[in-house]
């Protein structure tokens, strides 16, 4: 998980690395798994993702990609060069069951954090559920995750309940709900906060969106 954090000494490079948001394949699973595990107590398994992608009919998963260029390696940055074009460093996913977006997941691989590219997955699937009819959207949250707990606050999500020993390791869950997703003052919220975003990770990435994103 990251938040959000001002760009320093960003790569200079006359061709620079790509940035996108793809849907996540069976493919990506394993690259997902190396994330997850550096990321949670209780990781999900193979299994879980497979399922959730080959017979979850109401599951829509994105992983965050990048396609290396020549670059030159800054302070606060992991090298922009890396050994795989199309590295997987991160991804997201939610649940759409009528009018309500789910969020099961999201993480960053932990070199990439605090660069703001969890809030840019965020973005991404709020828009997204919102192209699906989404008005609501919901999640769990671990109650020693403050930094996820800041960037959905500051997405406007409210705490609205507890759920007790929610958690394989025992730990309990916050529930988070964020309503008015679809409406337009959320949706202005939305498009300001993807245009500050995009200008700030654009000093270092060409972003790209999503080819089948809310089709």
């Amino acid at each position: 998980m990251t938040e959000q954090r001002t760009v320093h000494n960003p790569p200079s490079t006359s061709s620079p690395p790509r940035l996108a948001v793809e849907p996540m394949r069976v493919a990506d699973i394993p690259e997902v798994l190396r994330i997850e595990r550096a990321s949670f107590p209780t990781p999900w398994s193979e299994v879980g993702y497979r399922r959730e992608l080959t017979r979850n009919e109401f599951a829509h998963y994105f992983v965050l990609r990048l396609y290396p260029k020549r670059s030159r390696k800054r302070r606060g940055w992991p090298p922009l060069l890396t050994r795989q074009p199309g590295e997987i460093i991160g991804y997201t996913g939610y649940w759409l069951i009528a009018d309500e977006a789910h969020i099961t997941t999201l993480a960053v691989a932990p070199a990439w954090r605090r660069h703001g590219l969890g809030e840019w997955l965020l973005v991404h699937l709020l828009r997204d559920a919102i192209r699906r009819g989404a008005s609501v959207a919901t999640l769990e949250v671990r109650v020693s995750n403050r930094a996820a707990q800041r960037l959905y606050w500051k997405y406007h999500f409210e705490r609205v309940g507890m759920r007790r020993r929610y958690y394989a390791d025992g730990e309990d869950a916050i529930l988070m709900t964020l309503t008015g997703l679809n409406s337009p003052e959320y949706r202005a919220f939305l498009a300001e906060r993807r245009r500050a975003l995009a200008e700030q990770l654009g000093q270092v990435f060409r972003l790209d969106e999503p080819q089948n994103e809310g089709q």
